[in-house]
């Protein structure tokens, strides 16, 4: 009950747009996932995730993390978008969370 209320906490403050779309990271036991949403028009622009890379086996998760980050940032210049809009769905900023953000950041991506 508590992570719902912290969800909707987080998403009552932030949307995304087409400009500025919102970069919502999903985190699992073993995998991580990333999207680039545009709320106005309820449109995934970019989706990404670490279940399909065969060289992540074997790494920790806050490595799949920040390589999930470096991914989601060039495909995010592919896709002409510079700034985005940062949902953490309602984890705590440390951590995975943590590495995820701080690599996407060094590969250009703003928030």
């Amino acid at each position: 009950m508590r992570n719902i209320k912290a969800v909707r906490r987080v998403r009552a403050k932030i949307s995304g747009t087409a400009q500025r779309p919102r970069l919502c990271l999903s985190l699992s036991l073993k995998h991580a996932r990333a999207q680039l949403i545009d709320d106005t028009s309820s449109k995934v622009l970019v989706s990404l995730s670490t279940e399909s890379a065969k060289d992540l086996q074997g790494q920790t998760m806050t490595q799949k993390a920040e390589w999930l980050g470096a991914q989601i940032a060039d495909a995010a210049k592919a896709a002409k978008i510079k700034t985005v809009v940062f949902d953490r769905g309602g984890k705590i900023y440390h951590g995975r969370v943590k590495a995820f953000a701080e690599s996407a950041r060094k590969q250009g991506l703003e928030f």
